[in-house]
């Protein structure tokens, strides 16, 4: 089945970002390899396609689990949580209808 994790950043968690970066990139990457990963991406700060430097409020990240626990677990173990750039993640089942 597929989940929806969505996660809330605290202020200024550009640094606290950028620092835990690459780990959480390798495990999105890992999951798109098990042909699992729908989408994956940050909600920008502002309405721009160059608010990197600004930063973001969140994430999406659309994939498959077996079951909503394996899906919190995973969503546990994100380094972005470790580095404190998250201050709520919310995991919850997801049913894609478009596109098929």
């Amino acid at each position: 089945m597929l989940y929806a994790i969505m996660s809330t950043d605290v202020e200024n968690s550009l640094p606290k970002r950028e620092s835990a970066r690459p780990e959480h990139l390798a495990r999105l990457h890992d999951l798109q390899a098990q042909g699992r990963l729908i989408l994956a991406g940050p909600h920008p700060i502002i309405d721009s396609n160059s608010s990197e430097a600004i930063g973001f409020s969140g994430s999406l990240v659309v994939a498959e689990f077996e079951t909503l626990e394996m899906a919190k677990a995973w969503a546990d173990a994100d380094p972005y949580i470790k580095a404190g750039v998250y201050s709520q993640v919310i995991v919850k089942p997801f049913k894609q209808v478009l596109p098929k």
